[in-house]
């Protein structure tokens, strides 16, 4: 997996950082952390809810464009 640069970046443009997110989604920084960085796949469920969190789809924080990179 790549890192979720529009994930960092859509949480930059919301002025939060990993633990706001994590805090309001109900999961650790490190969690957060791991997403960004490519380490772990979230379950769809908490993709949903960060999406809420930050105003965005899916398809705008978690849709790969190329997904043989």
């Amino acid at each position: 997996m790549s890192k979720n640069l529009k994930f960092k970046s859509a949480r930059g443009g919301k002025d939060m950082s990993q633990k706001d997110i994590a805090d309001v989604v109900s999961v650790t920084r490190q969690t957060i952390n791991a997403i960004e960085n490519g380490d772990y796949n979230p379950s769809i469920n908490l993709c949903i809810a960060i999406c809420k969190v930050l105003g965005k789809t899916l398809n705008d924080i978690f849709w790969e464009d190329d997904l043989n990179e």
